[in-house]
C-alpha cells in the first residue's frame, strides 16, 4: 500500500516504522504541529496526496475534522479520539463515496472484549458494573475511547443507566442504576482496561491490558488492507 498519514505523533511513527518494514510505502504526512523532524513529504490536504491508496489517521480532533470537510476521495481508517459524535457523523456522510472505518481503539483484542461483553452483560443482570482505564500521563482525553466504547455496550443491554464519573461529591448509597466510570493517569501505562461485574458474595472481572502501542499500529494497518479491497461503506470491526 501507498499510505497518506495524518499526524505524525508517537502513534503514526510506529505505523510508519512497521509499515516500511512490511513492504508499504508512506507517500506523506497531513501533521499539526512542527514539520522539522519528519522524513517524509508534507501535505496540507488530503486530496494533494494523488498517489496514496489509503489514509491513516492517528492525531486529533482539531486537525482532523476541518481535514474532513474538504473534497477528496480516499479510503480513510481513522482512530482520533475524542469529539467522538462529529466524527462518527461526518464519517458515515463520507462513506457514501468512499470506504471508511473508524475505531476508537485498533486493537482487535479490545474489539473481542466488547464481543464478550456482550455475553456477560444480559447474564449479569444483577451485577453491579464499573468501568476503570488507566493510561500514560501524556494522554489528554478523559474517560478515554475504549472506556466510553465499553460503556455504549452496557447502555444497550440495560435499561436507563446513569454513568457517575465522581462519587466524591455524593452522600448516598450507590443505587442499582449506576455505572462507576474511573479514570487513572501515570507513568508510561500503554492502555488497561478492566469491567468489574459486582454481585452478592462474587465478582467477575474482564480486562484487556496493552503490552505495547505496536498493537494500535497493526490493528491499523491490518484494516487499511482489508478496507482498500471494499466498496465505499461505513466500516468497524464488526464488518470489516
Amino acid at each position: 500500500m501507498k499510505i497518506l498519514l495524518i499526524g505524525y505523533g508517537a502513534m503514526n511513527q510506529r505505523v510508519a516504522r512497521l509499515a516500511e518494514a512490511n513492504g508499504h510505502d508512506i507517500v506523506g504526512v497531513i501533521a499539526g504541529r512542527s514539520t522539522d523532524h519528519i522524513p517524509y513529504p508534507i501535505y496540507q490536504k488530503i486530496s494533494e496526496a494523488t498517489e496514496a491508496d489509503v489514509a491513516i489517521d492517528f492525531s486529533n480532533p482539531q486537525l482532523l475534522l476541518p481535514l474532513l470537510e474538504e473534497d477528496f476521495n480516499l479510503p480513510l481508517v481513522i482512530a482520533t479520539t475524542g469529539e467522538k459524535e462529529q466524527i462518527t457523523e461526518k464519517l458515515q456522510f463520507l462513506s457514501g463515496k468512499m470506504p471508511v472505518f473508524f475505531s476508537a481503539n485498533m486493537s482487535y483484542g479490545v474489539h473481542v472484549l466488547t464481543k464478550i461483553l456482550e455475553a456477560a452483560v444480559p447474564l449479569l443482570q444483577d451485577f453491579d458494573i464499573e468501568l476503570t482505564e488507566a493510561h500514560h500521563n501524556q494522554k489528554v482525553d478523559a474517560p478515554s475511547g475504549t472506556l466510553v466504547k465499553l460503556y455504549d455496550v452496557i447502555e444497550s443491554l440495560r435499561q436507563d443507566v446513569t454513568p457517575v464519573y465522581d462519587r466524591s461529591q455524593q452522600d448516598a448509597k450507590r443505587t442499582k442504576n449506576e455505572i462507576g466510570i474511573h479514570t487513572v493517569r501515570g507513568g508510561t501505562i500503554v492502555g488497561e482496561h478492566d469491567v468489574l461485574f459486582a454481585g452478592t458474595d462474587e465478582t467477575i472481572t474482564l480486562s484487556h491490558r496493552a503490552q505495547s502501542k505496536d498493537i494500535f499500529a497493526n490493528g491499523a494497518l491490518g484494516a487499511a488492507e482489508k478496507l482498500i479491497q471494499h466498496k465505499s461503506g461505513y466500516y468497524t470491526f464488526d464488518n470489516l
